[in-house]
């Protein structure tokens, strides 16, 4: 891969990465779970607007046939992905919730065998059964004292598995759509559902601490709009194998921008079940796949 291409995707992980803590700051510092969302994705859907509008850059309008599918993806990839997360993380720690996200080409995976009659070797097959032990390990890890599943993880989880449905039922579009208007369009139909939560959100916006504003804005416009460019355009750069691979850095950066941000640190049987996972995902997508498929990612 070239300097280019790996500068890009590791400024996209370093974003993507930072997100969980950000969030978590916004939930400390006033919003609710519903008002963030909304928030986060009207911002990030103004970002696209205005790049659609920006000179030189031409949107094309979505075929007819198409129109279903990417309203299904974008309500799948965007909409449940991040009410997962977003309500998720009131309970559960940013490092935490960036492991469990981590784990998501273990579903994505699974999910191409069952569906897009991929193979899998004996490695990859191994490396399943890897990572869904390191998945248990976390999830049970971040229910604290007590040995059980929180409610919380579960909802990462949920969002963990939405995530790969995007990654794997998208691939056929960007055959006809540019990255950007794609990830745009999924964008502005995925924050339509977030207007279920508008009752109330001036309030709870005039009402946050500084840092939750700011933390807000941040999501909205870096991981949701700037992040989404800057992975595409690494993918267009680089091989598509090699630049996913910086994925594997990202719960990383999670764990480590909540201790830095928060003072925020998983147990230690999440963090033995985030390493057990990302093992897995590594042996999944490193030895197992007879067949590649790029993975895009929704932060």
């Amino acid at each position: 891969m070239n300097a280019k291409a790996m500068t890009l995707a590791l400024t996209t992980i370093l974003i993507w990465g930072s997100t969980f803590a950000a969030i978590r700051a916004s939930l400390h510092g006033g919003y609710t779970a519903g008002h963030l969302v909304l928030v986060r994705y009207l911002v990030a859907s103004a970002v696209f607007l205005l790049l659609a509008l920006w000179p030189g850059i031409r949107f094309r309008i979505p075929r007819k046939e198409d129109l279903l599918k990417i309203c299904l993806l974008g309500w799948t990839g965007i909409s449940l992905y991040h009410i997962g997360v977003t309500f998720g993380e009131k309970t559960v720690s940013a490092g935490t919730a960036g492991m469990l996200i981590g784990s998501a080409p273990i579903f994505t995976a699974l999910i191409a065998v069952l569906f897009l009659r991929e193979r899998l070797g004996l490695p990859g097959w191994l490396g399943l059964s890897v990572g869904f032990i390191g998945i248990i390990l976390i999830t049970v890890g971040s229910s604290g004292e007590a040995f059980a599943i929180s409610e919380g993880a579960l909802l990462v989880l949920m969002a963990a598995v939405a995530t790969s449905v995007f990654f794997v039922f998208q691939k056929p579009l960007f055959a006809r759509y540019r990255p950007l208007e794609l990830t745009a369009y999924f964008t502005w139909v995925g924050t339509l559902p977030f207007l279920f939560f508008s009752p109330g959100v001036w309030d709870s916006v005039a009402g946050a601490t500084l840092e939750a504003n700011l933390s807000a804005l941040y999501v909205g416009i870096f991981p949701a709009g700037v992040a989404y460019v800057t992975w595409a355009t690494a993918l267009s750069l680089g091989n598509a194998s090699s630049v996913s691979s910086t994925m594997y850095l990202e719960p990383v950066v999670a764990i480590f921008v909540a201790w830095m941000w928060l003072q925020e640190w998983p147990s230690t049987l999440s963090l033995i079940g985030g390493g057990v996972a990302i093992l897995g995902v590594v042996v999944v997508n490193g030895f197992g796949r007879k067949k590649e498929m790029p993975l895009r990612k929704t932060a």
